[in-house]
């Protein structure tokens, strides 16, 4: 309830006040709305806990925002890499400040920030944006709770949103431990895919929501590939959602997975695939259960990721891929590029 009478009044303030803006030294247009939090303003070194919004005119579409999601971590930069980004007003604000700016399509194109014109960005574009500062932070150890404490909070609203779903389509599936939930149609034979094993799987997944609409698919040619995939179970190289269901199912098992995003794709979606956010369903099936060929580790490095809980190889995966941006991923695994 705070939060949407905060996003209220910044709204009001937006629509009353057309001018009065001012310019950062790389061009970008803002004011700032000062809140009651206090403390000193953010410098270099310190951390940020915000909510981002951007609107892309004319139609006011979404491109991206964080409110009602999990909020934006960031360290504080100064240096000029973030010019004409959010990243430059940080500096000049404080806890409990809001702002908003307005980017150029214009302006992007012409510092390379876009390479041309295209589809969704036009020239004489505008994106519209609000920014609100939720906490400050001195050093990054002091993140550390609240950051995992909001993933926490985001995960439960996903499986919330899930269990909501399969009541109301009369769907009877069981959850796994972190909050998948499986459809079992047929569960195989006896030899399950248990971590050790690899399963051949045929897989169908689309978004939980009104649309259905399918991201990939290898049940039929529309996705450009129909071979079935094989999964080292357990060894991180599918979405985690996909690692807890696997061992639910044996050869010739068929059923429905339901993924929570923070066990999928999570805040960084899969570019042009998967949006962030976005619960999914994968019908799957079985057709082969086999062991895993034996490895061994490198010379050198003795017992390698070999060392490692599949957990642990699950998270240090996905740090790689936040580091990396969220470069265009297949809508199965968490690494491998299309």
């Amino acid at each position: 309830m705070k939060q949407m009478l905060a996003l209220a009044a910044l709204a009001v303030a937006m629509a009353s006040c057309n001018t009065n803006y001012e310019k950062t030294k790389s061009g970008l247009t803002y004011k700032i709305f000062k809140g009651k939090g206090g403390g000193t303003p953010l410098k270099a070194g310190m951390f940020a806990k915000l909510n981002i919004e951007y609107l892309l005119s004319p139609k006011d579409t979404i491109l991206n925002s964080t409110y009602g999601k999990v909020p934006l971590f960031t360290a504080v930069d100064t240096s000029a890499k973030t010019d004409y980004s959010f990243m430059e007003l940080l500096p000049k604000v404080r806890q409990g400040d809001s702002v908003i700016f307005t980017i150029s399509v214009d302006s992007l194109k012409s510092k390379g920030a876009i390479p041309d014109y295209n589809e969704m960005f036009k020239r004489g574009d505008q994106i519209k944006c609000k920014m609100s500062i939720l906490k400050t932070f001195a050093n990054e150890n002091d993140i550390k709770a609240d950051y995992e404490k909001e993933m926490a909070g985001e995960k439960d609203r996903e499986v919330k949103d899930i269990k909501d779903y399969l009541s109301k389509q009369g769907i009877k599936a069981e959850q796994t431990k972190n909050g998948a939930f499986v459809q079992i149609e047929n569960a195989g034979d006896a030899q399950k895919a248990q971590p050790g094993k690899v399963a051949s799987i045929m897989y169908k997944g689309y978004f939980l929501n009104d649309t259905k609409k399918v991201f990939d698919t290898n049940m039929d040619p529309s996705k450009g590939h129909t071979d079935p995939i094989d999964v080292p179970v357990g060894q991180g190289q599918v979405i985690p959602g996909w690692e807890e269901a696997l061992p639910l199912f044996g050869k010739g098992g068929k059923g429905k997975i339901f993924v929570p995003a923070m066990l999928a794709y999570g805040p960084q979606g899969s570019q042009g695939a998967i949006p962030p956010y976005a619960n999914l369903i994968f019908d799957i099936e079985v057709r082969d259960v086999k062991d895993a060929p034996k490895q061994t580790a490198p010379t050198g490095q003795p017992g390698g990721m070999n060392n490692l809980t599949p957990e642990q190889i699950q998270q240090l995966q996905q740090q790689m891929q936040q580091q990396q941006g969220g470069q265009q991923q297949d809508p199965r695994q968490q690494q491998a590029p299309k």
